[in-house]
């Protein structure tokens, strides 16, 4: 970094003297007697390009044994402008060209595109304007676009109204939001052998001591399976997970949520009368459990509390919030621990924390919960349940029942 440093201090003392060839010779000088990794370090102190600073090397290979060529050199400034500048309909036509491809997360603010750089520079000289390949590419990066590999985030068949959904549940958090009224995601993460198992990743240990697991991921080896059930406050950015010690039922979802509201959710809106739950369509939070629709309803009365619910769109789970916002750092937080006990996991979930200042709490949920549970048509009829105009079945309110209808 020093001799850089200094590279730099000497390039800003004698850069006003220099023309472009001279510039480019003097920096092909020092990075000769730099040596190992001179172009890199040349590039770094002068701003040049590495290419530039090659260009100059060769130009000194070959003027060694040759008189320096006293030919005329361009004027600082001088060359020809770019054709992003010049060509004022360039850029509207790759956007044109780019966009009916561009695809991904609805709620991601990145883009990419699926078309090479030659395909596309290839289509617009066909078009009339004649451009190179590495032109399109620097003109993506500057509208936003970069080359990206795919990621596994489709899990089945994409539904007609995906996009529609993914709109409602945008702005129905954004008017909770104005409101001051909580809004939550919700789901259950991937469920934990307790015990001495292999977990993915690595942490630092002592040199040659790494932690000793069993070979065999058997379940009758382990203390039991963990089963977290987080809720995640979307605007405070805060994390409530209960760990489930047997099945991941309806009744474990709706209590976990209870759970939260008792503890996180009341303190941070003692003002609150409504609240938003964004869910997936399946598991225990599925949009059509019956069992799901009566727990809520009981929740709805024990906390005297609207509660609205949206659930995401058939084979989107992943982009549920929870889960690249509190589920991942989970993961990163314990990896290559293994997860001796459930007082272990407890813990590595309550400490995990980010830069942008996520806060987690975990509790341990003991109680056993019965599978099976089928809900009377009675239970259904009683419910204070209005669903919405648009797909009910996935967006729906309840609202308390009076104390005579309990």
């Amino acid at each position: 970094m020093k001799n850089v440093d200094e590279l730099r201090t000497k390039y800003e003392a004698i850069a006003p003297l220099l023309n472009e060839r001279s510039r480019r010779r003097w920096a092909a000088l020092e990075a000769r007697a730099y040596g190992y990794g001179g172009i890199s370090a040349v590039a770094r102190a002068t701003g040049l390009t590495r290419n530039t600073v090659m260009a100059g090397l060769r130009e000194l290979q070959g003027t060694e044994d040759e008189p320096i060529s006293l030919e005329r050199v361009r004027h600082q400034g001088a060359g020809r402008r770019r054709l992003a500048v010049t060509d004022k309909q360039l850029k509207p036509l790759l956007e044109k060209l780019v966009n009916p491809v561009t695809r991904g997360d609805p709620q991601h603010p990145l883009r990419w595109t699926s078309k090479s750089t030659p395909h596309l520079a290839a289509e617009l000289t066909k078009q009339g304007h004649s451009v190179s390949a590495g032109t399109v590419a620097t003109m993506l990066k500057a509208m936003g676009f970069s080359l990206q590999s795919p990621r596994k985030v489709r899990e089945g068949g994409s539904h007609k109204d995906r996009d529609k959904q993914f709109r409602h549940i945008n702005r129905q958090t954004q008017l909770f939001q104005k409101k001051v009224q909580p809004v939550i995601s919700v789901d259950t993460k991937k469920k934990e052998l307790v015990g001495l198992f292999k977990n993915g990743g690595r942490e630092w240990q002592v040199h040659g001591k790494p932690e000793e697991v069993n070979v065999y991921d058997f379940p009758p080896l382990a203390e039991g399976k963990a089963i977290p059930y987080g809720v995640y406050d979307v605007t405070l950015n805060a994390g409530w997970v209960s760990v489930g010690v047997d099945h991941d039922t309806p009744q474990f979802a709706a209590n976990a949520i209870r759970e939260w509201w008792k503890h996180m959710g009341s303190k941070e809106y003692p003002a609150a009368t409504e609240l938003l739950i964004v869910s997936d369509s399946g598991g225990s939070n599925s949009a059509r459990s019956r069992v799901w629709k009566i727990e809520l309803q009981r929740l709805a009365d024990d906390i005297r509390m609207r509660i609205h619910v949206s659930h995401m769109p058939p084979g989107t789970s992943k982009w549920n919030k929870i889960e690249h916002r509190l589920f991942c750092h989970i993961t990163q937080n314990w990896r290559g621990r293994p997860l001796m006990s459930y007082e272990t996991v407890v813990s590595l979930i309550s400490h995990t924390t980010t830069r942008t200042g996520l806060k987690v709490k975990a509790t341990l949920d003991r109680h056993l919960y019965q599978t099976g549970i089928k809900a009377a048509d009675t239970e259904m009829k009683e419910l204070q349940i209005k669903r919405s105009r648009f797909h009910g079945e996935w967006n729906y309110t309840f609202t308390p029942r009076s104390d005579l209808l309990k």
